[in-house]
């Protein structure tokens, strides 16, 4: 009944391989839509696949001088919302005192991307009698997302203090059902960009913006709304294309080595593991699938160089977690237990040093994702990615796999690649755990008489040494 169960178990996974590895690679067109693969769906990077730039003049919105701190505050605002874009391969970088270029890989609307970068500087919030709430300096941070609550899209805004104090004066009970006009001016002219609605009284300067009817409306506001910040007006001088700094080639050549080096790990797994090996593999190869899902489906990932090799070291780390817990396995049978014990002990006591192991370098990830930029975000974010999937493959799916296994085998220790140390070697390799018991009293009981006849030996010397003086 075991054996059946795990062949059901073993075609239910290998069909799900067949299906996501046909949707990693080969396209598949429904009816009049064609879908792409998962891998053909990954954002690249400007290093890979190029991009477009724009050179913008900062003006003074009131006239005057632009200031040198003014300029650097809105290139820090700018690249902080092109990174919540999803464009973490993106540049925003000075060009002598009062212009800033911003380079970003290739998009699907880049004129609408640079209409809102250079919009102008001017936000307001005003209430239903035209009084200004808050302005934009006022507002700390901008973010969008799904909020679970309202089930729908959302704009949440940060205020500083003065805002917090005004924004709960602007929301008190008495002024429910009044709306907040968000209110951008260009040459003195302004346009509502939104107007939500007063629903309850905000007091910790959290306020959440909700009703957007897909993710891009509510990320455009926020664009918007960051843009209003900024502290000169942007004009536009040029904009051109960008060739890839590494190229088509580049891209190729990493994914070559990947796939050498999986060939290599499978190949290396394989021969010295055998049948947990063969296991291992087919475990790596869903790893790989998982990777290219999660990849193309998450919308902050952009792949660049550093990024391809964030991926090599999560696959590497993966085949490290499996060896670990393979050698547990074979120092557990090396010491007399059979195969099925050996392997619930070895799976048992790698549990935690792969788990230890993961977690440093998912925090590891982390410190690099938070305090890094550019391609270093790019590389932290591929290898976090990485490593949360390695973690459910090494602790869950070799897991199931190995258990599995011993239903065809409990007898063959060589299709394990699994042998006895010295003083088990007559044990078959299913002895059941009392026999094995038994043989390691035995074993003690014969290491306990060498080391009474050492003492016995000893002793014999001393006393003799005695009688002679």
């Amino acid at each position: 009944m075991k054996k059946k169960s795990s062949i059901i178990k073993f075609s239910i996974v290998g069909v799900l391989v067949v299906i996501g590895a046909i949707l990693s690679f080969v396209p598949i067109q429904i009816g009049v839509r064609n879908v792409n693969p998962f891998f053909q769906s990954i954002r690249l990077g400007l290093d890979l696949v190029g991009g477009i730039y724009a050179v913008y003049e900062a003006e003074p919105v009131d006239g005057g001088v632009v200031l040198s701190e003014q300029v650097e505050g809105t290139r820090a605002r700018l690249e902080s919302m092109l990174v919540a874009r999803g464009f973490t391969d993106a540049t925003v970088m000075r060009e002598g005192e009062t212009r800033l270029r911003v380079e970003v890989p290739d998009v699907a609307d880049p004129e609408e991307l640079f209409r809102i970068i250079g919009m102008p500087a001017q936000l307001e919030f005003r209430d239903d009698a035209g009084n200004t709430v808050l302005t934009g300096d006022m507002v700390t941070s901008v973010s969008s997302g799904w909020d679970p609550g309202s089930a729908t899209n959302v704009v949440h805004l940060n205020l500083n203090s003065e805002g917090t104090r005004r924004f709960a004066n602007a929301t008190a009970p008495e002024n429910h059902g009044q709306s907040i006009q968000i209110v951008t001016i260009v040459d003195d002219v302004p346009t509502v960009i939104s107007a939500p609605t007063i629903q309850t009284h905000i007091t910790n300067g959290r306020a959440i913006i909700t009703g957007m009817e897909s993710p891009e409306a509510a990320r455009s506001l926020a664009d918007q709304i960051v843009s209003g910040q900024m502290e000169v007006r942007l004009r536009v001088l040029e904009t051109a294309s960008i060739s890839p700094t590494l190229g088509q080639g580049a891209l190729f050549l990493g994914l070559l080595a990947g796939a050498i080096g999986l060939l290599l790990i499978i190949v290396f797994m394989s021969v010295f593991y055998k049948v947990f090996g063969v296991l291992s593999s087919v475990a790596l190869l869903i790893n790989v699938i998982l990777m290219l899902f999660f990849l193309a489906a998450l919308p902050w990932v952009q792949l660049t160089l550093p990024g391809i090799a964030g991926i090599l070291l999560s696959i590497g780390m993966a085949t490290d977690g499996n060896i670990v817990m393979f050698e547990r396995i074979k120092d557990e049978f090396r010491r007399g237990k059979s195969i099925k014990a050996a392997t619930y002990a070895g799976l048992k006591k790698g549990f935690w040093p792969v788990f230890d192991k993961n977690i440093t370098s998912i925090l590891g990830a982390l410190v690099l994702l938070i305090l890094g930029t550019g391609p270093i975000q790019s590389f932290a974010i591929t290898m976090l990615v990485g490593i949360v999937i390695t973690f459910f493959n090494n602790l869950v799916v070799v897991d199931f796999f190995t258990k599995w296994a011993l239903a065809f085998n409990t007898t063959d220790a060589k299709r394990y690649g699994l042998k006895r140390g010295p003083g088990f070697e007559h044990l078959d390799a299913d002895k059941t755990d009392v026999e094995i018991a038994e043989r390691e009293e035995e074993l003690e009981e014969e290491k306990r008489a060498v080391r009474e006849a050492k003492k016995q030996q000893k002793s014999n010397k001393r006393r003799l040494a005695d009688g002679i003086v």
